[in-house]
């Protein structure tokens, strides 16, 4: 038994296993240490979040590259083998490689980051992880009417950002251009009309033209693009049925449905304070139903 046990402690193979699990504990203690600190140093919500997420993907490279020193001499005869097998393997999980390759995509190149409102791969929904392989999202629409949860919590693979179109609502300009029809009756004191929606607009979502000049002045100094106006407008057109004004405005990504409630509420109110000179519009339908042809009997 002695003698047993002797052999097994100094197997070169066991010692090298020891060392491995005594680096690996070793390891999980650092990483998880500087995370902490980290924690405790960075304030802003995001940054400490990729911050993490970095120190995570250190942690796994470290512990690679532990296991290739220690079994370094085990790996020498085995480099055909493994070229061979490691082609098949990238054949195999190219899949993989290339959620692994978005995932340095996506926080290195600034495609979203956690909070964001984005749609990718079909989805759309807020971010809320950015993993290695996958990003998490919780869902909005679908059978939701709105910008709104419909409690579906999805996991689309990194590799989407080579592959779909990624439409972020929250990114560089965190605000939505949103807008609102109202049909008026011919005879209606259509200058009073334009005044009363513009007075009404620059009331309700006013103050966020404000706060979006600001984030589009940063967009053109960024981007090769054309400057827009982000101040409520309200627009005419007209045909044989009625006059119809658009309200367009800017709008925070995540209060797109409630702002619109908001403002609809306050042009009717509006409009109705205002009868005499202004009144909605609505098409009508009248059903005429044709005579039932006489019975056999009444022939």
């Amino acid at each position: 038994m002695n003698d047993f046990i002797e052999k097994w402690l100094y197997d070169p193979v066991v010692n090298k296993l020891i060392i491995t699990l005594i680096g690996i504990i070793i390891i999980i203690i650092l990483i998880r240490f500087i995370q902490r600190a980290l924690g405790g140093y960075i304030q802003e919500t995001n940054t400490r979040y990729r911050a993490r997420k970095i120190m995570t993907f250190v942690g796994y490279l470290l512990v690679a590259f532990l296991i290739t020193a220690v079994f370094s001499d085990k790996l020498g005869g085995l480099n055909i083998a493994l070229g061979v097998a490691g082609a098949g393997i990238a054949f195999a999980l190219q899949e993989v490689i290339m959620s692994l390759a978005g995932w340095f995509a996506i926080n290195f190149s600034n495609f979203y980051k956690t909070g964001d409102r984005v749609q990718i791969g079909g989805v759309k929904g807020d971010i809320i992880d950015i993993g290695l392989l996958r990003t998490t999202l919780m869902e909005v629409g679908e059978w939701v009417d709105g910008d709104l949860y419909n409690g579906r919590v999805v996991r689309v693979a990194n590799s989407f950002v080579f592959k779909d179109p990624v439409y972020n609502y929250s990114g560089d300009f965190p605000f939505l251009w949103d807008e609102i029809t109202i049909p008026v009756r011919y005879g209606s004191d259509f200058r009073f009309t334009y005044e009363l929606l513009q007075r009404t607009a620059d009331e309700v979502v006013g103050e966020y033209a404000q706060f979006a000049l600001k984030a589009w002045e940063s967009l053109v100094k960024k981007f090769m693009i054309e400057n827009a106006v982000v101040e409520p407008l309200v627009t005419m057109t007209a045909d044989q049925n009625w006059m119809t004004y658009t309200v367009r405005y800017v709008v925070d990504y995540k209060k797109r449905r409630t702002t619109k409630d908001k403002l609809f509420k306050r042009i009717l109110e509006e409009i109705e304070n205002n009868k005499e000179k202004v009144s909605i519009a609505s098409s009508s339908m009248e059903i005429n139903l044709l005579p039932s042809p006489p019975r056999e009997d009444e022939k």
